[in-house]
């Protein structure tokens, strides 16, 4: 649902009604639709913006029933780097580049976060400055497009977002945003062999799509599949973490967080995912309980 509080407020401040909107063009449909809570093109929100002398992103506002993404856009809307939102981006970019071998510590990740500055003095690898920078920008598309069906267009942007610019990237034989060209392995996994990637991809997926009600469980069942194929040359990790988050957000389910100290256990669940799946599923559940602590602390 769309929330025009902020045209509703535009609009008396101006000393107008909405009926007033023909004025520039919009349709008796269109203004109808503002009552209804229906969403405007972005064409119309622009042209009542410059009418009003306003800002887009302050007249319009999704609301969620997802309490938890709604306070999210919320925050992130604000542009604020505190609360649930700044908690969010430091822990989770923390904990899931530590996991793959990102080498900054979870304070200066915090600090880069909410000042946009880096400490010249410390030494920092290049690539791992820009994949927790990315890894931010991830985040923000994650709760943009939380409630669209999951798609590989989306998984490919998410990687995409996290490695470009960086070393890998300049290698013509790297994928970038796309499936990999080349055998991979993940953490002494098999996964699948370039030519099989296409193929197991479009059947998770469309196996996923395909439950009636998804919960927990699937989504872990999800993520384990989705690492055991390994589909990018690097940052399988990374990215099947943040569609977990995401698919976690578009379904009203508390998303978990994997902590860096969960790390040997986490990785020995998706080992042995196919013959037991319970250690892996225990691993995600105590990172539903700290990413609720997470979020709890963040109203404290």
């Amino acid at each position: 649902m769309i929330s025009y509080e902020g045209l509703e407020k535009a609009l008396k401040k101006k000393g107008i009604g909405k009926s007033q909107l023909t004025n520039i063009g919009l349709s008796s449909r269109t203004i109808a639709k503002i009552a209804k809570g229906e969403r405007l093109s972005r064409r119309s929100i622009q042209r009542i913006a410059e009418y009003l002398g306003a800002k887009p992103e302050l007249l319009v506002r999704r609301v969620s029933e997802n309490k938890i993404l709604q306070t999210l856009r919320e925050e992130k809307d604000m542009r604020l780097t505190g609360g649930a939102y700044g908690r969010l981006q430091a822990a989770m970019t923390y904990n899931s580049g530590s996991i793959d071998g990102i080498g900054i510590s979870e304070e200066r990740i915090r600090h880069i976060f909410e000042n946009n500055v880096v400490d010249a003095g410390e030494t920092v690898c290049v690539d791992d400055l820009l994949e927790t920078i990315h890894h931010f920008r991830a985040i923000d598309y994650i709760i943009d497009t939380a409630e669209m069906r999951l798609t590989e267009g989306i998984i490919k942007i998410l990687h995409y977002i996290l490695k470009h610019d960086t070393r890998d990237a300049s290698d013509s034989s790297y994928a970038l945003g796309d499936y990999r060209r080349l055998p991979g392995t993940a953490e002494g996994m098999e996964t699948a062999g370039p030519s099989e990637i296409r193929r197991r991809m479009k059947s998770l997926l469309e196996a996923y799509d395909s439950a009636d009600d998804i919960g927990i469980e699937d989504i872990i069942a999800f993520h384990a599949e989705f690492e055991r194929i390994g589909p990018f040359q690097n940052a399988n990790g990374r990215v099947g973490r943040l569609i977990a988050l995401k698919e976690c957000l578009r379904h009203n389910i508390m998303p978990f967080m994997i902590g860096e100290e969960w790390k040997n256990t986490y990785f020995t669940g998706l080992k042995e995912w196919e013959h037991d799946r319970g250690c892996l599923t225990d691993v995600c559940l105590e990172g539903q309980n700290a990413f609720a602590r997470l979020i709890g602390a963040a109203g404290e």
